[in-house]
């Protein structure tokens, strides 16, 4: 039997070789081709499959590694006590915590109802320059606020959160209301059943208010709406892709919002905006119902105006979840009542200088908490190149956008948008990709050993690795305010995206937030509360709100 010849040239597959980066001679290349054609008919056989966004890959992402001992954390949040009043102004009781709106409501100070309807007001009159709504449910939402104040009435209540209204990222199923992924192609997706954490929150007590926007496919703050906008300078986009959910918390449009985080969605927004930002351990928080972006990072998260609030929304959500096979069974909990005694505090060499916003006000609030800041280190590895399994999963998740040429549809189309990397993830190396995930569990390791050494990791949340790290290992994160700067409108301010023009650059300085990042080991979502709670009242800036808002 003869060898069987190739109808690629040497010349093609030295082209093709060279765009992933790989050099062959000229004999080796003649060889591959018979291979690669038989590569190329199995990938076309595999591409006439339509595969559903919510059809997970066989292989799964499990962040703990051999030997793992789930740690002993004491199931349940403890609060700081002290009640508060009930104000007059209604802009006081949109901005007002949590726990102090569950009081006013458990006490009868104040109806669900007429806290609905104060933040539909304030949806009504702030939200179509802040873009930051996709869908507003205000029928649904007074209903529901009604049957909570029926079940408040008759001495019944499903929890803390009991009658609190909140907006949802609209990557979340609603049975009958649209969920478009912010994205042109599925504007008009009205799904049939809600997702799990909407079914959770509904038993909890808590109002579906509306759906908040989300950059396109889970990237950025752009949308088919227009462009998120951020309460302290609306010239500015608010980062994303919880773009909507940062903003309406920012603006006191909600009690709280729900977001995600693949690699940064949770963080970066609440940076921009000023939120109080929990970003789980991987699994802590059913995704079922949700638009999967990446299957192996994809988190879901609060995004509130306080430490305390986070504790509370994430204490009703977390748990194992059979639709979610990546959803996993750990305690959850957290003494906020207590001051931070004993705790090993740590900061990455080269990322925290005092002159950062926030960081000098941080640190020296942890001095005198009794926490000194130990100076630690990570492995030399190339952090950066895990990026390329969010762009493979990513375009795995959305082939048929590519296939199909619908990814045209969507308004965004710069070299650093979805239609673009979603092509170019097509030559990223097979081979590359297991050797990536063989990174990852290097990184993995070298975060293990980390919060070996130490309890908590501070620092803003862009310096250094650990954004990327901490997010491809599934280590916690919370982020808070830490302070102001005057600041010019950043980037991000003049884009247009949709039929909604975004205002041009704002002349001028405006006040703007910056925060601090905490991080921790698996499931340690205890220690970064407790931390994090008592920064927030020492540096004592987390009550302050944008200028007309």
């Amino acid at each position: 039997m003869g060898k069987k010849a190739s109808k690629l040239k040497s010349g093609e597959v030295k082209s093709a070789l060279k765009a992933i980066g790989l050099g062959f001679t000229k004999p080796e290349r003649k060889q591959m081709a018979v291979a690669l054609e038989e590569q190329i008919t199995a990938a076309k056989a595999q591409r006439k499959v339509a595969f559903p966004n919510d059809l997970m890959p066989a292989q799964r992402f499990d962040p703990r590694l051999p030997g793992f001992v789930m740690p002993k954390v004491e199931d349940g949040v403890t609060l700081p006590k002290g009640k508060a009043k009930l104000p007059a102004a209604e802009a006081d009781i949109a901005f007002a915590p949590l726990p102090h709106l569950a009081q006013w409501i458990a006490s009868g100070q104040i109806i669900s109802r007429r806290l609905t309807e104060i933040y539909l007001a304030r949806i009504e009159r702030l939200a179509p320059d802040l873009f930051c709504f996709a869908t507003v449910m205000a029928d649904a939402a007074l209903a529901e606020a009604d049957a909570r104040d029926s079940e408040t009435a008759k001495g019944q209540s499903r929890g803390p959160l009991h009658g609190l209204p909140y907006g949802l990222k609209d990557l979340f199923d609603t049975n009958g209301v649209p969920t478009g992924w912010g994205a042109e192609p599925y504007a008009g997706r009205v799904p049939e059943s809600d997702a799990s954490i909407v079914t959770r929150l509904r038993e909890a007590g808590a109002v579906l208010i509306g759906k908040t926007a989300v950059g396109a496919l889970a990237y950025g703050d752009k949308w088919y709406g227009g462009v998120s906008r951020n309460p302290w300078n609306p010239a500015e986009g608010s980062s994303g892709s919880s773009a909507g959910s940062a903003s309406a918390v920012a603006a006191g449009l909600c009690a709280f919002a729900i977001g995600t985080e693949t690699l940064g969605s949770i963080v970066s927004p609440s940076e921009r905006c000023g939120s109080t930002g929990l970003r789980p351990t991987f699994g802590r928080i059913s995704r079922a119902g949700g638009m999967a972006l990446c299957w192996s990072l994809d988190k879901v998260g609060p995004i509130a105006r306080g430490v305390a609030d986070c504790a509370m929304v994430a204490e009703a959500l977390h748990g194992a979840d059979p639709a979610d096979r990546d959803s996993i069974s750990a305690p959850f909990g957290g003494n906020l009542a207590r001051a931070p005694k004993g705790l090993r505090l740590g900061y990455l060499k080269g990322t925290l200088d005092k002159a950062q916003p926030g960081i000098g006000a941080a640190l020296s609030a942890f001095l005198e908490m009794g926490l000194e800041p130990k100076e630690v280190t990570l492995p030399d590895l190339p952090y950066a190149s895990l990026n390329n399994v969010v762009l493979a999963e990513a375009a795995a998740a959305f082939e048929d956008l590519t296939l199909t040429g619908r990814d045209d549809e969507l308004g965004w189309q710069d070299d650093a948008a979805w239609p673009n990397l979603f092509r170019a993830a097509h030559l990223l190396s097979a081979v590359d990709h297991v050797q990536l995930d063989r990174l990852r569990t290097r990184v993995m390791q070298a975060l293990d050993a980390l919060f070996a050494e130490i309890d908590v990791l501070v620092g803003p949340p862009f310096a250094g690795p650990m954004l990327i790290a901490s997010n491809f290992t599934g280590h916690p994160c919370l982020h808070l305010r830490a302070g102001f700067t005057e600041e010019k409108t950043r980037a991000g301010g003049t884009l247009s995206v949709g039929g909604n023009k975004a205002p041009g650059a704002a002349k001028g300085k405006f006040r703007v937030p910056h925060g601090v990042s905490l991080w921790s080991g698996l499931y340690r979502e205890d220690r970064l509360l407790e931390v994090g709670q008592a920064l927030e009242k020492a540096l004592g800036v987390a009550a302050e709100r944008p200028k007309g808002y």
